[in-house]
């Protein structure tokens, strides 16, 4: 049971101010767990199969249990009610700034999911003016437009769906994040996103020549440079009504703009967020409807429903912004692919203050996650957890359920600025292809996925579109 109170610090008590400070070595004895292997930990137990990994160490150890790798101890907090108390964080223990630091810090410092409290408050109030009503109907039609031209080549012949949907993604923010046509530099910007994303999760934690930490710095050099002359730009030009233009003219409370490198470090967080989260979460929907052939039709009969159906030349019409929210079905299924592959599978925080959790006193200054992708498959929430049921989520099984059960888009302050987004373009994807297309894979097709830093399937989804 978790007990959410904090208790009186102690006066000579570790207060971290950075992520760099460590923790004296005794802190963490009475916590269960292990160390793994001399130096690396259990680095590469994690990489190889995080999801094995953690039903292993819960198994072992319980639901509180210490592990080390990625070069330092960290303190795994497992279920709904963990997840509430770190996501939620009513008496603001837990550091997202310190805990994604050592991660993420030399390829995203300083964007939105790396800032704390009233920073972050006053940021985040600023950056939502770029998803606001006017500007996501401006959103909805680039969509539209760009997923309708992408998609209608794609029938007939076995593709793979991962790096077309990758492409399309990031073409599509090309419009409506950036609102310029990309040229020869878009296959850089994409390498540059991917090698980040890499980066973060790589054993090499230092830049050295050849690695992926290298690679993944030198990706953030190159965008850090475009986007400062591209909000100097906007500014002196006057933006429009893509999300860049927005970030460029945002305004604190204060009146003041965002200083230059405010901006360009949250558009360089969203727009990775934006690219690849998508990516993956479009992907795994792709994937369960193409192996529940029954739940295609229903989200087919949903959408025509809503759409009107093809117009007199056989094209799907667009799915207009003020409709959204009438595909019901198609939004569950997109949940339900939320919470079986789950886009960030795993979230780190750092401990500011000491707190009591499932039995334990968590030092402050302790690193501490939760592990999303485990309790999106436990059966203490989800009966039949690996079956593909979109009715887990009507209104009444929600309500039935721990709020934090079922948390793809986090949680409290920390809540993704742009959910309303993904569902958006998601619903938009679905409603070009399933008004086209059957989805299709080879029968027994199981593929395996990259479960870290953001799950993919390694062969690229091999998929057939067939013309209706």
């Amino acid at each position: 049971m978790a007990t959410l109170a904090e208790p009186a610090p102690a006066a000579d008590e570790f207060r971290p101010r950075h992520w760099t400070e460590k923790l004296p070595e005794d802190a963490l004895d009475h916590i269960p767990g292990e160390a793994g292997w001399p130096i690396v930990g259990n680095t590469f137990r994690m990489l190889a199969d995080p999801h094995a990994f953690v039903k292993q160490m819960v198994a072992k150890y319980g639901k509180v249990y210490k592990g080390r790798a990625f070069g330092g101890w960290q303190v795994a907090l497992i279920g709904a009610e963990a997840n509430e108390l770190m996501l939620f964080d009513r008496d603001k223990i837990f550091s997202s700034e310190q805990g994604w630091g050592p991660i993420l810090d030399k390829l995203f410092p300083r964007g939105l999911m790396l800032i704390d409290f009233e920073h972050h408050r006053v940021d985040r109030r600023a950056l939502s003016i770029a998803f606001k009503p006017e500007p996501m109907r401006h959103y909805s039609g680039a969509l539209n437009r760009g997923i309708a031209r992408e998609v209608a080549g794609w029938g007939g012949a076995p593709m793979l769906f991962y790096p077309a949907i990758k492409q399309l993604t990031l073409d599509l923010a090309a419009d409506s994040f950036i609102g310029i046509p990309w040229g020869p530099e878009a296959d850089r910007i994409n390498q540059a996103f991917v090698d980040m994303v890499q980066a973060s999760v790589a054993p090499v934690r230092r830049p050295l020549p050849f690695t992926q930490m290298k690679k993944g710095v030198d990706g953030r050099t190159f965008l850090v440079d475009y986007f400062t002359r591209e909000t100097l730009r906007r500014r002196e030009e006057g933006g429009g009504q893509d999300m860049f233009s927005q970030f460029a003219t945002a305004t604190r409370e204060d009146g003041s703009l965002l200083p230059v490198d405010e901006v360009v470090d949250h558009m360089n967080f969203l727009m990775m967020a934006a690219h690849d989260t998508i990516t993956s979460s479009a992907t795994s929907l792709i994937y369960l409807l193409a192996k529940n052939p029954d739940w295609q039709d229903k989200l087919r009969q949903e959408i025509t429903a809503v759409t009107g159906g093809p117009d007199a030349s056989g094209n799907p019409r667009p799915l207009d912004y003020d409709d959204l929210g009438k595909l019901e079905l198609t939004e569950m299924a997109f949940k339900e692919a939320l919470r079986m592959i789950p886009p960030v599978p795993s979230m780190p925080r750092r401990a500011l203050k000491s707190f009591e959790y499932g039995g334990y006193t968590i030092p402050a200054g302790t690193m501490v996650g939760i592990n999303i992708h485990y309790v999106h498959h436990s059966e203490e929430y989800w009966p039949e957890p690996e079956k593909f049921d979109p009715m887990r989520f009507t209104p009444e099984q929600v309500r039935a359920r721990h709020k934090y059960a079922w948390v793809p888009f986090g949680g409290g302050a920390h809540m993704c600025l742009g959910l309303h987004f993904a569902y958006m373009q998601v619903k938009i994807l679905l409603a070009q292809l399933l008004q086209r297309y059957s989805i299709e894979i080879a029968e027994g097709y199981d593929p395996d996925w990259q479960a870290w830093p953001i799950p993919k399937p390694k062969d690229g989804l091999k998929v057939t579109f067939r013309p209706l």
